[in-house]
């Protein structure tokens, strides 16, 4: 029996007589036509390969008219992420920007030093320990931060707007459960 896969055309294996398992195509017999439902695992995986190309098309998306809005203050999007972070805290220690940026404290520490000379951040050192290197977030970069913060939540209410108020529910409300997940991570 000869069965067509997309477009292959393939023998079947001695044996099979009418049912066989094909991930992610509609298989057709020569003589009649037959559709092999998914398991739940392969449902899954074609659904977890749609979505990395959904994340990383709307990553591109939002990082290049970001990086767009990021141009005129020479900072580039690592640098602004640490700003959002340090904005968030009041003061934190060049091993926890390591940390929280998946960098050296080395790679930590050039990063900082490149916000810190266009003045949106200051280091100093702790009271305690003097070899604590303690960086914070300057009036300027607090500043920097609400301004790209606000023409992002413009980009996403245009976006909003593209969905119903059902679907603009659901997405924050699963955008939230995954954005819990990653913080647990």
């Amino acid at each position: 029996m000869k069965w067509l896969t997309g477009c292959q055309l393939i023998d079947s294996p001695p044996g099979l007589t009418g049912f066989a398992r094909v991930s992610s195509f509609i298989a057709l017999n020569t003589e009649t036509v037959t559709a092999f439902a998914r398991s739940p695992s392969d449902q899954i995986r074609a659904d977890a390969e749609r979505l990395s190309h959904i994340v990383l098309e709307m990553q591109r998306c939002f990082v290049l008219h970001l990086c767009k809005e990021l141009a005129p203050g020479n900072v580039s999007f690592p640098q602004f992420f640490l700003l959002t972070y340090l904005d968030r805290k009041e003061v934190l220690t060049m091993s926890a920007i390591a940390q929280k940026m998946g960098h050296t404290t080395a790679a930590a520490s050039g990063l900082v030093d490149r916000l810190e000379n266009l003045g949106y951040v200051m280091r100093s050192v702790a009271r305690d320990d003097r070899r604590k290197v303690m960086v914070c977030i300057t009036p300027k970069g607090s500043a920097l931060v609400r301004r790209i913060r606000e023409e992002m939540v413009g980009n996403l209410m245009k976006v909003l707007n593209h969905l119903t108020p059902d679907e603009q529910k659901a997405w924050l409300q699963i955008y939230s459960k995954i954005y819990d997940y990653c913080q647990s991570k």
